[in-house]
């Protein structure tokens, strides 16, 4: 097994080193895209199930649109073209001919979903249509790196219209804030909810929401988006209801979306020296049972326990795996300990004699993680013991995420703070102040104007002028 680079020497380095002893993902022979292996998409298929339960307790339901649409579709809303033109693929000829109208490679379905929502809406009777889609997208981006950013990705769409604005903001902030839960309850993952700038909306939107994650390195990833689309795909798409006043009026739609660059923020904010830390929750395997002998006597009485720890464990619907592989304890445990497996069951001569085990948790380093129980019970020990490591890793995050935004209220402090960590800053919400941050300090932008805001009032870092909220700005992703 390959030495991973250290966090603290190389972070980006460190990242791919874990992807790739991690067994997660290779790259494709087609530039900025990458081949998903079975442990890596099984993370991903944690976080889709999950997420997908969320989507229908509240009423939304799946479908699928095509993956080309015409690039006349895209023309129609002009600030969405203008948005994605820099990252389209474009499709010219088919079949051996040209085409009568290019094709776009879809790169977001607003479009696509537009038209047909003109078609399937009539009445007031029709609305709201709830649908998401779990698709994959293609985006031409020039930086690419595995999950983060690629050049094609996989992700869930929402795509929703309704018949008020207001139902279409509660929509906004509902599927916003089931993110923000599926984000900690189910991946460990804090981050901060909050409204993009003007310069940093989605394109064709009125506003966008989202949540911001700090990673291991003190960058924010945009782990997730919300979309107040108002009515102006609406309008491009002619998608117009007949209202119960007998008047015939435009819809108000919304999207939102989250991909698998959530696995990419569990690898970075999880991550240590010795490869992942996976929240139980999202881990493919959550126990891993190492037999320990030297012997063939003791290899068959030590094989017979953990034969029935594992029918005792799978008993109690946990994803166990046995490693009776061929290979030294020291190699298995840097194994587990790369792909991230949250609990480790250690069985050996002593503990088939004494009726004990060794019980690793991956949360915590060394001998500080491990300790010596009784084989009897070991199953509800080691459920209750995936919810602390959960728990755990959830706090070591906020701690790391919290201890590292500063707040500030002259610019001399900004430039200061975002060199280790975010500000966090009174702004005025106007794209020349974004545009001064991003031109004045390499690689930092504002990251989002937080929801939670006290009271008061400010004068803003760049403009000097009165504002009531502060921003959050830092590098990113």
């Amino acid at each position: 097994m390959a030495k991973i680079t250290p966090r603290s020497q190389d972070f980006s380095e460190w990242y791919l080193d874990v992807i790739r002893e991690a067994d997660l993902a290779d790259y494709a022979p087609v530039r900025g895209c990458i081949v998903v292996k079975p442990y890596g998409w099984a993370i991903y298929e944690f976080m889709r199930d999950f997420l997908d339960r969320r989507f229908k307790e509240t009423g939304h339901v799946n479908a699928a649109f095509p993956l080309f649409i015409p690039l006349s579709f895209l023309q129609r809303e002009a600030q969405h073209v203008e948005g994605f033109a820099p990252e389209l693929a474009i499709v010219t000829h088919g079949g051996g001919e040209q085409l009568e109208e290019p094709l776009v490679v879809r790169p977001t379905s607003e479009t696509i979903i537009g038209w047909s929502y003109a078609q399937w809406v009539r009445s007031y009777r029709d609305l709201p249509i709830l649908i998401n889609c779990w698709n994959s997208v293609v985006r031409w981006e020039k930086r690419t790196k595995p999950f983060l950013r690629t050049m094609e990705f996989y992700w869930q769409e929402g795509h929703t219209a309704h018949a008020t604005h207001e139902e279409a903001l509660e929509e906004v902030m509902r599927m916003l804030n089931v993110y923000y839960d599926h984000m900690r309850e189910d991946c460990a993952l804090p981050g901060i909810r909050g409204r993009k700038s003007i310069y940093e909306r989605f394109a064709g939107a009125i506003n966008t929401f989202s949540v911001e994650s700090m990673m291991g390195d003190k960058r924010s990833l945009q782990s997730c988006t919300s979309h107040d689309l108002g009515q102006n795909f609406a309008r491009a798409f002619e998608i117009k209801f007949l209202d119960r006043d007998n008047t015939e009026k435009y819809c108000w739609t919304t999207s939102w979306g989250l991909s698998w660059r959530l696995v990419g923020a569990v690898i970075m904010v999880h991550g240590d020296d010795q490869g992942l830390r996976l929240p139980p929750k999202i881990a493919p395997i959550q126990v891993v049972i190492v037999p320990i002998f030297k012997s063939d006597e003791e290899k068959a009485a030590v094989m017979r326990v953990a034969e029935q720890l594992l029918n005792m464990l799978k008993a109690a619907r946990l994803r166990v795996k046995l490693d009776d592989r061929d290979e030294t304890p020291g190699y298995k445990f840097n194994d587990w300990e790369m792909r991230g497996v949250p609990v480790r069951v250690e069985v050996g001569p002593k503990d088939v004699a004494n009726n004990t085990v060794g019980l690793a948790r991956r949360d915590l380093p060394g001998k500080q993680g491990k300790v010596f129980v009784p084989q009897e019970g070991l199953a509800e020990r080691i459920q209750a013991l995936l919810v602390d490591i959960h728990n755990s890793l959830l706090k070591q995050a906020e701690d790391f995420l919290h201890s590292n935004i500063r707040e500030c209220n002259t610019w001399e402090e900004v430039e200061e703070a975002v060199q280790d960590g975010w500000a966090l800053a009174p702004l005025e919400d106007n794209p020349a102040n974004d545009e001064f941050i991003r031109n004045k300090l390499t690689g930092v932008k504002v990251l989002n104007f937080p929801l939670e805001q006290p009271e008061g009032e400010w004068r803003c870092v760049v403009s000097g002028k009165p504002v009531r909220e502060r921003a959050l700005i830092g590098k990113s992703y």
